[in-house]
């Protein structure tokens, strides 16, 4: 039997739906969805992209400080951890600094809002904490289609005392095949009194990641900058666009990248093989006092890429440049 010929108009609607047949499973994954759950009982704002948990913001009245974390792989591995030894303060992905007030007789440690708790039996910490770090309101939360928003009203508090006020807006883009953008900004304000910052240009996070060992360098796992730097010792310290730090498990290779957004001034970054990177403030605000007035802020925006493959597989310089010409809006 000879094949069945089908022409004119028939013909170029059977074309199109063929078209969009072929096309479907990258439509599906170009455009994946975006949902928030809250559950204010257990302290977790979870963001789930097609039905998967990709990111967790931890807001619990048992922290120090509130956190991002687990941050999920494509593959939906944690690619954080929670506390690690030798340095327990450290939160996954967190906020944090050193500040000492006008009339203050010590310096307010956020970084290590940790210990200012109650010492455990265990040899571990509990509240309440002196210092803290915690989540007032979320003042929107919004999800549509492949796009989320989170803001949140944070205060930076001693004792009770507000000492600094934060705005913190994270904008959530999903890219599909469980590849996703967190876009961040935030701002902090000195609203009752100067606030002088006094932390070293290494121990305070704007923001950090922690990444879970088996990502880490020493398991492996690559640091890479926008200049071509990899590793610790070439990168730590140093100025760049963005870091990249990428591994492969099990036969899967994966990584994140934090972009920093541009401001006009030079970043360096803080770089570590065992897992913990982040960018600096610029030099005349990092690792030297500087004082907020009263009134007065300070902020900066940042970008978190979770990608599959290694920075070039990843196309992260490519992704950089979108995220900053406004791509992902």
């Amino acid at each position: 039997m000879g094949r069945l010929k089908v022409r004119g108009p028939v013909a170029g609607v059977l074309a199109a739906l063929a078209i969009l047949l072929a096309a479907a499973p990258g439509l599906r994954a170009a455009r994946p969805r975006v949902v928030l759950a809250r559950d204010d009982a257990a302290g977790r704002l979870t963001v789930l992209i097609d039905g998967r948990e990709a990111l967790v913001f931890r807001y619990g009245p048992d922290l120090d400080l509130v956190h991002y974390g687990p941050l999920r792989s494509p593959s939906g591995r944690n690619m954080l951890i929670e506390k690690a030894e030798p340095y327990p303060h450290h939160r996954s992905f967190w906020f944090a600094d050193t500040v000492r007030l006008p009339d203050g007789e010590r310096d307010l440690s956020f970084y290590n809002a940790l210990y200012s708790g109650v010492r455990t039996m265990s040899g571990g910490y509990a509240p309440p904490f002196r210092e803290r770090v915690r989540l007032v309101s979320f003042p929107r939360l919004e999800a549509s289609k492949a796009r989320a928003e989170i803001e949140a009203a944070l205060v930076w508090e001693s004792d009770g005392r507000p000492v600094l006020e934060e705005r913190r807006r994270l904008a959530v883009h999903g890219l599909g095949h469980g590849e996703y953008l967190l876009d961040l900004e935030w701002t902090l304000t000195a609203v009752r009194e100067d606030v002088t910052f006094v932390s070293d240009d290494v121990h305070y996070a704007w923001p950090f990641l922690r990444l879970d060992p088996a990502w880490n360098g020493e398991h492996g796992g690559t640091i890479a900058s926008d200049s071509g730097a990899t590793g610790e010792k070439a990168t730590n310290m140093k100025p760049a666009l963005w870091i990249d730090y990428s591994n492969t498990i099990e036969g899967r290779t994966e990584g994140l990248a934090v972009f920093q957004f541009p401001d006009g001034a030079v970043h360096r970054w803080l770089t570590r093989e065992y897992g913990t990177f982040g960018p600096r403030r610029p030099d005349d605000r990092s690792g030297k006092p500087f004082t907020l007035k009263k009134g007065e802020s300070i902020g900066q925006r940042a970008g978190v890429l979770v990608h599959s493959g290694d920075a070039a597989s990843g196309r992260v310089r490519e992704r950089y440049d979108r995220y900053v010409k406004g791509g992902f809006r």
